[in-house]
């Protein structure tokens, strides 16, 4: 038996109501914000991601799922979905369609990582990309739209944390005095850091290994060296914040794990899935664009983590999606009353009603447990007596009770649908 590859997991039948529950709300919220589906491709040309993400993340030196193709590209998986949207938004054009141009995409993510509570080497996310307003108020919008998403999905216990990391000329700033403070402590840090030291200090402030993490707790705050531009925007951002009626805490440490942010990060945490809690996180990217070939343009998003939603909702019993069940079930007996089941069931579903009859010569009896096992509301008996008599046997399978219905009123009642 060849097995599932670690770090992957299969969405059963059972269990796909789940899912597009999630993904259904997600694509109506992002409507509702005036923001349109785009799709990029499954795999990148790695070089997208090491320009776009970063040499110093750990995506790049640590996660990606890079190969050589048969005409020697390297190509990677995608790692994550804010660079392959910028990369279709300046090949295609999109600034000359309208601004600000919003997306919103659904697509399945690839990290070698160690698989974790809601997160695995492949998952899938939920994430929105707005192109070409610098204002406050668009990450105020941004982050609104996520907010509205987890409440509506019933997500509880969530704080929204928010920082500023600056743009480039006011972080040179910070990265300095961040290093002055690290200095004497790096002999006492992990490898990673020790590398990141030099390449992009900041990263260092994400690190999740103990030991350096008490290291950084008490170092020195970005946003008390924000330039007077990024300071601005920063209570701006706040100020847009608080006239959503959306609640929100500074948190200094918050730098996110993608080296393209600039200004506004942010993130969603839940306090029901343990430490690894994040749900949401984002933030503004407005180097991006122009890092990757395309004109100077202001830009801001962020990502959801599907499988993460999905184990939030359901260890706080917060999911309230319905099964995805047929309407209801013909049962048959004999030759012409099959024949007429299947009249009848074709009928129906041109007439968008779902409904399914026996397709493997069940005994009535067996029918009916087959009916009760997939959930259907209602069945109706016909057999080849009840032909004859233009009267079927119609069963409410929510109390049980039956009674007795005149085909052509089944007949009558499916031309009305």
């Amino acid at each position: 038996m060849i097995n599932i590859p670690k770090g992957t997991k299969d969405m059963l039948p059972e269990e796909a109501y789940k899912w597009h529950f999630v993904e259904n709300t997600a694509r109506e919220v992002a409507q509702l914000y005036g923001f349109k589906e785009i799709r990029t491709p499954i795999f990148e040309h790695t070089e997208l991601f090491l320009r776009g993400v970063g040499e110093t993340t750990d995506i790049v030196t640590k996660e990606m799922y890079t190969f050589e193709d048969k005409g020697n590209r390297s190509i990677t998986l995608k790692p994550e979905g804010t660079a392959g949207v910028v990369r279709s938004y300046i090949e295609n054009a999109l600034d000359q369609v309208v601004l600000p141009m919003k997306a919103y995409y659904i697509s399945p993510i690839f990290r070698y990582e160690r698989p974790q509570n809601g997160r695995l080497r492949e998952h899938h996310q939920f994430g929105v990309e707005m192109f070409g307003a610098d204002a406050p108020e668009a990450d105020g919008e941004i982050i609104s739209l996520a907010n509205t998403l987890l409440r509506r999905l019933g997500l509880t216990s969530l704080k929204l944390y928010i920082n500023s990391i600056g743009c480039p000329e006011c972080r040179k700033k910070y990265n300095e005095a961040l290093m002055n403070y690290i200095g004497s402590n790096l002999d006492k840090m992990c490898n990673q850091c020790k590398e990141r030291f030099n390449k992009n200090p900041l990263r260092i402030l994400d690190c999740k290994e103990e030991g350096c993490k008490a290291i950084t707790a008490n170092a020195p705050k970005v946003t008390d060296y924000l330039c007077e531009d990024c300071a601005a925007h920063f209570e701006g951002v706040k100020k847009n914040l608080e006239l959503r009626g959306i609640e929100y805490e500074v948190n200094p440490q918050i730098v996110r794990g993608l080296d393209y942010y600039t200004r506004t990060v942010f993130e969603f945490v839940s306090t029901d899935i343990g430490a690894q809690g994040t749900v949401c996180g984002g933030g503004r990217y407005n180097g991006l664009v122009a890092q990757l070939g395309g004109k100077d343009t202001p830009a801001v998003g962020f990502g959801c983590g599907l499988e993460r939603l999905l184990l939030v909702l359901e260890n706080t019993n917060g999911l309230n999606a319905e099964k995805e069940t047929p309407y209801l079930y013909i049962a048959t007996m004999g030759e012409k009353a099959k024949e007429k089941a299947i009249d009848l069931v074709e009928k129906l579903r041109a007439n968008g009603v779902s409904a399914e009859t026996d397709l493997m010569n069940k005994s009535v009896k067996a029918q009916m447990k087959y009916a009760n096992k997939i959930g259907v509301k209602y069945v109706i008996v016909i057999g080849d007596a009840e032909l004859e008599s233009n009267k079927v046997e119609f069963k409410d399978m929510t109390d049980g009770s039956t009674k007795e219905v005149y085909l052509t009123e089944i007949e009558q009642w499916i031309e009305r649908q």
